[in-house]
């Protein structure tokens, strides 16, 4: 069944002004929050398969603090698409990009991670719904797992949360 990892980047800096939104890095927090996420996720032994990464500063720079922890290969594919997609977007992206991955990662953003996690999962499902349904903070991760056997049959409210976890509730 696929797994999928939904992450939204860590958080990023406002301090520079005239800076494209494309270009704002992570601030000291969002760091330290993608290297503890990171951590989290190996320790649980999520490994992805295939990483599906917005081409905005702010999520290349999440994904490179999860590199060094993942420890093994895997395929990255930088996407501007995921930069301004709606969530019906990124799941017609994850269906068409999928492929054979077993787990997938896609790094993106707001509102559309949010809608995306809420419109896939089935609503009550899995440690962290209530919080989830909330809202899908910076740097935060939910974990979704598929009952179709491909990524091309993905459908909305048939995924369980396995996990939804948010990096000001992890260790430093």
């Amino acid at each position: 069944m696929p797994r999928l990892l939904l992450l939204r980047h860590a958080k990023s800096d406002w301090s520079t002004s005239g800076l494209h939104d494309h270009d704002r890095p992570l601030n000291v927090r969002g760091e330290d929050a993608a290297r503890r996420m990171a951590r989290w996720i190996a320790e649980e032994g999520l490994k992805p398969d295939l990483i599906l990464c917005s081409t905005a500063l702010r999520t290349r720079m999440t994904l490179a603090a999860l590199l060094p922890v993942l420890g093994h290969e895997m395929e990255i594919r930088l996407t501007r698409r995921i930069y301004e997609a709606s969530e019906s977007d990124y799941i017609s992206f994850l269906r068409d990009e999928g492929g054979e991955a077993e787990t997938l990662m896609l790094i993106a953003h707001n509102p559309a991670t949010h809608d995306t996690a809420c419109e896939l999962a089935i609503p009550g499902s899995g440690v962290g719904w209530a919080a989830l349904e909330t809202k899908f903070p910076t740097g935060a991760l939910a974990v979704l797992e598929s009952p179709s056997p491909s990524w091309s049959g993905l459908l909305p409210l048939s995924c369980t949360l396995q996990h939804f976890i948010q990096p000001r509730l992890l260790p430093e």
